[in-house]
């Protein structure tokens, strides 16, 4: 991603949920306002709740230097508690029309390499060819949103990606989706015509009744499923949350992996070693009712299967739960995720 920046000639467009003054924000703002002193057009959306910790004073030197960057619904209790709660929690990265990232990486030392920073496991997926284009346009709808802001260079950058596309064909089945209920739906859709496997890994897993169902169905008829789930959370209360589904799903015969080494904070599935999806979505009811979130879902048996050998080498840093082992926690854990279980739709 770096390195896209740095090599930037025409415009970068960065949407993230945070953006941190740390060693790595501090990392990108550099190469941020370097690519705007060359005259590159640099925009970039970060979320007022999701970056609060972020010094003010850092933004304010990032414009002085070019960078056209903003907040997404900055802290108003006057516009209502669903103004507040409704977040922008995508991830899209896109420089001058020509490649892209999406996944679930954010701009702050928690993504660092492994003895950088916190060590948090996630995925991205560069993409280059005419899905770039989906991504751009995701970008651009919600910066009009926000801001009902119209690009001034709008036509000429959509003449610049016309002729991108006719000079380049992907050669991966590649859709990008926007919407909360379409990336639900695609996951629906692909566990229930699996044949062979189901493998997910889930940052934060507090799945609706059609996802438990499906699962679980899968599950019952054969299939592999097997779940990577964060075994250390970052939101202690989400993971007891989590952990009130396990009795179901392993009853079922779905296996489960509690991640061992830091935090997991991947939103990954793959399905037969073919259907994929990488994105900022969540199995949890944030994302599903309220954050805007990009997902891209693949069909392709090269990508799946590197996300499938991916997977299966994380399990080997994982914490395989058996449901035996699992009757036997002690009582006061057994209450606690009953509780937080009653307020899963909050959480």
């Amino acid at each position: 991603m770096l390195q896209a920046i740095r090599s930037a000639r025409r415009y970068v467009h960065l949407e993230t949920y945070m953006f941190l003054t740390d060693a790595v924000g501090e990392l990108f703002g550099e190469a941020l306002a370097e690519a705007a002193e060359r005259g590159v057009r640099v925009k970039v959306l970060y979320d007022a709740v999701g970056s609060w910790t972020a010094r003010r004073s850092f933004f304010t030197g990032l414009r002085a230097r070019g960078v056209d960057i903003r907040p997404f619904k900055p802290f108003s209790l006057s516009r209502g508690l669903q103004h507040l709660l409704k977040r922008d929690h995508r991830k899209i990265l896109v420089v001058d029309g020509a490649v892209a990232f999406t996944g679930g990486v954010n701009i702050a030392a928690h993504w660092a390499p492994e003895g950088q920073g916190a060590n948090w496991r996630d995925d991205v997926l560069r993409i280059e060819g005419p899905a770039v284009h989906a991504l751009e346009r995701r970008f651009v709808a919600t910066w009009r949103m926000a801001f009902r802001h119209r690009f001034r260079t709008w036509a000429a950058q959509l003449r610049h990606r016309q002729a991108v596309r006719a000079r380049s064909r992907g050669n991966v089945s590649l859709a990008v989706l926007s919407s909360r209920r379409g990336i639900h739906k695609a996951y629906l859709h692909a566990i229930g015509r699996a044949r062979t496997s189901v493998l997910v890994a889930a940052s934060y897993f507090i799945p609706d009744r059609k996802m438990v169902a499906a699962l679980r169905d899968a599950a019952r008829r054969g299939v592999e499923v097997s779940l990577i789930l964060n075994g250390r959370s970052d939101h202690p209360f989400l993971e007891y949350c989590t952990r009130a589904f396990y009795e179901r799903l392993l009853g079922a015969g779905v296996r489960i992996f509690e991640w061992q080494r830091g935090v997991l904070h991947a939103k990954t599935a793959v399905v037969d070693g073919v259907w994929g999806t990488v994105g900022s979505f969540n199995l949890e009811r944030l994302s599903l009712g309220m954050n805007h979130e990009v997902n891209a879902v693949f069909a392709d048996p090269g990508l799946g299967r590197a996300l499938e050998e991916s997977f299966r080498t994380d399990c080997g840093s994982c914490h395989e739960v058996k449901l035996e082992a699992f009757r036997r926690r002690p009582t006061w854990q057994k209450l606690l995720e009953r509780l937080l279980f009653l307020f899963r739709k909050v959480l």
